[in-house]
């Protein structure tokens, strides 16, 4: 006679294949890609005529097809352009070439030097990815550090020490964040 071949109930490896699919995905993270955080400014007034914008206060900064700049009509370098950035909003020398300020009182911070300066950054349809990020950065970075060293200067600590909202808004108003961005288009390269 045959001896018959012992078996293993089967029956619960499912359950045990679902739960251990549960506690994978429970327990697993999944990378997720950040944006930018920027706010879009509300839309304009249709009846309000639109600012004059002097061409004095005017920063330009263009990405070609190749991902070069080209920062006030010359060659740049995106390692020098967050300190360009900075000068041109800060102008503390009262540099004709660089952007007109005008003097606000705040409640917080007192009087303080508003800049009407404006960065135009346009991207041509080629750049890269890589490069608009970095560009970006840099940009955001100048105008952050504009707002750091404003709040050193004030009150005597950095803008990350500080929790009061009121206060940041004045900071904000102080040093906005003025980058306007053109539609991409074909601007030349090498």
């Amino acid at each position: 006679m045959a001896r018959k071949i012992p078996q293993l109930n089967m029956s619960s490896t499912a359950d045990i294949s679902f739960l251990l699919l549960t506690f994978f995905l429970l327990t697993s993270s999944i990378n997720t890609d950040k944006g930018l955080s920027r706010m879009l400014p509300p839309l304009p007034d249709p009846n309000a005529k639109p600012p004059i914008i002097k061409e004095r206060n005017v920063f330009t900064v263009l990405v070609n097809t190749y991902d070069q700049l080209l920062v006030e009509g010359k060659p740049g370098d995106i390692r020098n352009l967050r300190k360009q950035v900075k000068e041109f909003i800060a102008n503390p020398y009262d540099d004709p070439n660089l952007s007109e300020g005008e003097i606000i009182t705040l409640p917080h911070l007192g009087q303080v030097r508003k800049s009407k300066g404006v960065i135009s950054l346009q991207n041509d349809r080629g750049t890269s990815y890589d490069m608009y990020i970095k560009v970006q950065n840099e940009l955001a970075g100048a105008i952050y550090e504009l707002r750091d060293e404003l709040a050193q200067e004030k009150l005597g600590r950095s803008i990350s020490q500080i929790s009061d909202q009121a206060i940041l808004d004045e900071i904000q108003k102080a040093v906005p964040m003025s980058i306007s961005e053109a539609e991409p288009k074909a601007i030349g390269g090498k």
